[in-house]
């Protein structure tokens, strides 16, 4: 990340260059020095500009940023299409990142997972802002291209607590649809399936960009494994108002491994799952 720069910095450099310029002989003719003067001062106002347009442009050193996808936009077709794909992380997790920025600006900026426990008690921008980054930059992890989804496998550990939890996988996929509906989960919002800190499985909602992680938000705190985004930019541009569709249609890129690995995190680190930017 580029560090930034300092303003002091460019303006003394600036005045040396004009303290050392405006050492001029007494011999020179008035006419020669008046034209050197008005160059010196159109040359210092154009260094001085071009410092605040440099310190103006340069991200603060613990900015944060929006993480690449894994994947082409264009991969998770057709369950989620490019277009979609494009607009929602280009557009929509950038305008979060962004604003999360802007919010903390002069301020720490901790890791990303790190902000969420006090997000509530940070104030709205933190919270729908912070919330918005980690979202998404768990979302897009968690996903793969519907071959590769094929391959990927539940492990052992988490296919158990999936059967203690809800009796099958198939089970569970149902009960996470049920909670996913346009009547359970009403307007915005997220599903999820957690696990506490002994390792025990749930599906929660919450609502805009809220998350398990947050104090305040649900009875406890629980750490994600899975999410799903149910806001309409997620899907409207392929599916409209058919949100069960999308919901049925998202388990084909899910990468399982990658479930697996998050669940392995939780249980050993007892703590949600660290994500890029």
């Amino acid at each position: 990340m580029i560090k930034s720069l300092s303003l002091f910095s460019l303006l003394a450099g600036t005045a040396t260059a004009w303290t050392s310029s405006l050492s001029m002989k007494a011999d020179i003719p008035v006419a020669s020095t008046t034209s050197s003067r008005r160059d010196l001062f159109a040359k210092g106002g154009a260094a001085v500009a071009a410092g605040l347009a440099a310190v103006t442009t340069i991200a603060p050193a613990n900015a944060y940023e929006v993480p690449d996808l894994l994947y082409p936009f264009e991969a998770l077709e057709p369950s989620i299409d490019a277009p979609t794909m494009k607009i929602h992380h280009d557009k929509h997790h950038a305008t979060y990142v962004a604003n999360l920025n802007k919010a903390l600006e002069g301020k720490p900026q901790p890791p990303i997972l790190d902000l969420m426990a006090n997000a509530l008690e940070a104030g709205p921008a933190v919270r729908n802002n912070g919330g918005g980054h980690y979202n998404h930059a768990f979302f897009w992890d968690e996903m793969t291209t519907p071959d590769k989804s094929k391959k990927t496998q539940v492990s052992k550990q988490l296919e158990s607590a999936i059967n203690k939890a809800f009796g099958s996988m198939d089970e569970m996929k149902k009960q996470f649809e049920a909670r996913a509906a346009p009547g359970a989960l009403f307007g915005s919002g997220w599903v999820w399936v957690v696990a506490n800190t002994n390792g025990k499985l749930k599906i929660v909602c919450t609502s805009n960009q809220d998350n398990p992680l947050m104090k305040g938000v649900l009875d406890s705190i629980y750490f994600p494994i899975l999410g799903l985004d149910v806001w309409e930019h997620a899907y409207y541009l392929q599916y409209q108002n058919r949100r069960p569709e999308y919901v049925s249609a998202w388990w084909n890129v899910v990468d399982w491994n990658k479930i697996s690995d998050n669940y392995d995190v939780v249980l050993k680190t007892r703590a949600g799952v660290s994500v890029e930017g």
